[in-house]
């Protein structure tokens, strides 16, 4: 990868091999109102990132906090990940796009999740997938990023959420402040959760 900033026009080649060999990632979304919480989350757990070609991108949405990243989506779409090397030679990749959640109980979810074979869903209360479309991919130097050695994977995760079927999981999140409603008041997670066929 070069030092300076480039930009690409697909995600392929020695761009793709590098995205795809990263243990985590990070999302930027925001809402359209200025005084709006702008929200960064960290993405992990091995097999949960897929490309789907040259311009799309998808990410399993699981269980979690809060649904900011799918109620801005669905506000206003704006995305950006963010994947940074800290081992080997320094570099930093952003692609910045428009992101979509893509439910349960959407007629694409079957053939999108097909592109996580080595992920249980069952184990980590799946509530969407996120497809992202690039418009801008760039890359840049990553020298201020430190080095920091991946060990494994937490299991915490997967042991938290394996107990819960769909309706536990929809009185969970009928529960939760910022599921339904983002914490600006945005619609965020459909409820009740559609039943997973998987």
């Amino acid at each position: 990868m070069p030092n300076m900033g480039k930009s690409y026009e697909h995600i392929d080649g020695r761009l793709r091999t590098f995205i795809e060999q990263q243990p985590m990632f990070f999302t930027a979304t925001a809402p359209l109102a200025g005084e709006g919480t702008v929200n960064l989350s960290p993405k992990g757990l091995k097999g949960s990132f897929a490309v789907l070609d040259g311009k799309q991108v998808a990410y399993l949405d699981f269980a979690g906090s809060t649904a900011e990243t799918i109620a801005h989506l669905r506000e206003n779409g704006r995305i950006t990940l963010m994947w940074c090397a800290f081992q080997g030679p320094p570099n930093i990749v952003r692609v910045h796009g428009r992101g979509e959640p893509v439910f349960r109980d959407d007629p694409r979810f079957e053939d999108l999740l097909a592109h996580f074979p080595s992920i249980d869903p069952a184990l980590h209360g799946l509530r969407a997938i996120i497809v992202v479309t690039a418009e801008l991919i760039r890359d840049s130097c990553g020298y201020g990023v430190p080095f920091m050695s991946y060990d494994e994977d937490r299991d915490l995760h997967g042991k938290r959420f394996a107990r819960e079927d769909d309706a536990s999981l929809s009185a969970y999140f009928a529960k939760k402040d910022h599921i339904a409603q983002s914490i600006d008041g945005l619609p965020g997670l459909p409820l009740p959760l559609p039943p997973g066929n998987f």
